[in-house]
């Protein structure tokens, strides 16, 4: 096998290979630009469980895409439903104008999502969706009249997005450090929920580690709870490494927020639709906040698209509870493709597969056996924890000659060269977020080819 950026990145030997020009000019997100553009991992097709490498190899995707292509890619009724909105409207602006699609999308959605909460506002990403979500968590202080209430909450090692309302509530370091000059004033952060002393190798929601939650109390004390807006945490922190909540976190933080007058969002856009084997964590959980926001699975990931869902108490003190005249705008927020018609025909269809194919139970089928595959690696050499919630996992390894990263980095493309196998690495940590619907025999194969690499790598 070759090792240039020619050899790599050709789709069969009769055309023409990406040259290092074309790789030179995509800037890659949350990605080592110098490391991968040596030994580029392309991928040019997609069908089912598996990707289509540049070199002509079936690779399993064992990350659904980002979290986010849970029902396989290019599932056809997806397909179907894109072609067909694209013939009929391809675009209309939500500007004081709306298309029939976003409005079915909103309320299906609704739907999904636990009792009262029941109006949606779309976006095109989950960071846009969480930016949305503290905008109107500050709308409605406003409209109440308590205009003090500016500050907000995020978490150490929680992850939001990447626009700037969503790094200043974000508590990941590398995301934050070049702006910290320029993040949001007022934000406050809770401690991690992770300790590895107490909680290494659990399986599930840990047992240690409620008691964290009360460091809000202290906020709450010090900076004044009557200037706390909103609290925003992901109920199982995905993109740091997977986090489940410790038993009871969720339930006394929602005791916190409702004593003090405190909006809580839920950051759902890994957890929700499917990923923990509900339509949203929120019910898995049993607790419920004021703000839901999603993405990735809403479309199966085939349009980009988010959204965030809030209760009918905020909506009508924003909006139905309004002082000002009927023509004027109640919430001066949104997008050019908020509701695209092409993206709410895809997000139909996926919610229309989800009910039609059982998607949330066969996925709360797969935790057991996920967990076993997972946890089967307690005892391997190179690894310092096993940590997973529903379908999100991670297998963290110990750091090599203190080169951060280096080792997951390794694991990462070694799998994809050698085993065809897509795995996520963030640092030293390999994160795995499976197919809803993942076949068990093809789950069985990849964890024992990464045991493969894992068995040899340095």
């Amino acid at each position: 096998m070759g090792s240039t950026a020619e050899s790599l990145c050709q789709n069969d030997p009769n055309e023409t290979a990406l040259s290092q020009r074309q790789l030179d000019a995509f800037w890659m997100p949350f990605t080592s630009n110098r490391d991968f553009k040596q030994q580029p991992r392309v991928i040019v097709g997609a069908k089912g469980h598996f990707y289509k490498s540049a070199d002509g190899r079936q690779v399993y995707d064992l990350f659904s895409g980002l979290w986010s292509s849970g029902i396989g890619h290019g599932h056809p009724k997806i397909v179907e439903a894109i072609a067909k909105q694209a013939s009929e409207l391809d675009y209309c602006m939500s500007f004081q104008l709306g298309n029939d699609k976003a409005f079915l999308l909103a309320d299906r959605l609704a739907g999904l999502a636990p009792e009262g909460m029941d109006h949606v506002f779309f976006t095109n990403s989950g960071s846009e969706a969480v930016d949305t979500a503290l905008k109107i968590a500050l709308a409605y202080h406003q409209a109440n009249g308590d205009f003090s209430r500016v500050g907000l909450v995020g978490r150490e090692r929680g992850y939001h997005g990447a626009n700037f309302g969503g790094i200043s509530v974000g508590g990941i370091m590398p995301n934050r450090q070049l702006y910290q000059g320029n993040l949001l004033p007022r934000v406050y952060h809770l401690p991690t929920t992770y300790d590895r002393e107490h909680q290494a190798f659990t399986d599930g929601q840990p047992q240690w580690g409620s008691h964290l939650v009360e460091e809000l109390e202290k906020i709450c004390r010090v900076n004044g709870s009557h200037n706390i807006a909103a609290v925003i945490v992901e109920p199982a922190a995905g993109s740091t490494g997977i986090l489940p909540p410790p038993i009871g976190y969720l339930e006394r933080l929602r005791e916190i927020c409702t004593k003090h007058g405190i909006l809580l969002i839920f950051d759902e856009v890994i957890t929700g639709l499917g990923r923990v084997g509900d339509s949203f964590a929120a019910q898995r959980m049993q607790v419920i906040p004021d703000i839901i926001t999603t993405a990735k699975s809403l479309t199966n990931s085939m349009v980009p698209m988010g959204a965030a869902i809030v209760n009918k108490k905020i909506y009508q003190t924003i909006v139905d509870d309004s002082r000002s005249d009927n023509r004027n705008v109640e919430f001066f927020h949104g997008y050019t493709y908020s509701g695209h018609p092409i993206a709410a025909a895809a997000g139909l269809a996926t919610l229309d597969i989800f009910e039609q194919e059982g998607t949330f139970e066969t996925a709360r089928e797969l935790e057991t056996l996920f967990a076993e595959l997972l946890h089967s690696f307690d005892d391997h050499p190179k690894v310092i924890d096993v940590r997973n919630f529903g379908l999100m996992g991670a297998i963290e390894l110990e750091t090599r000659d203190n080169q951060l990263g280096a080792r997951g980095l390794e694991t990462h493309k070694r799998c994809f060269w050698e085993q065809n196998v897509v795995l996520r690495n963030s640092s030293d940590i390999l994160q795995f977020s499976p197919f809803l619907n993942a076949k068990p025999e093809d789950l069985e194969r990849s964890f024992s080819a990464i045991k493969k690499v894992l068995d040899t790598i340095e």
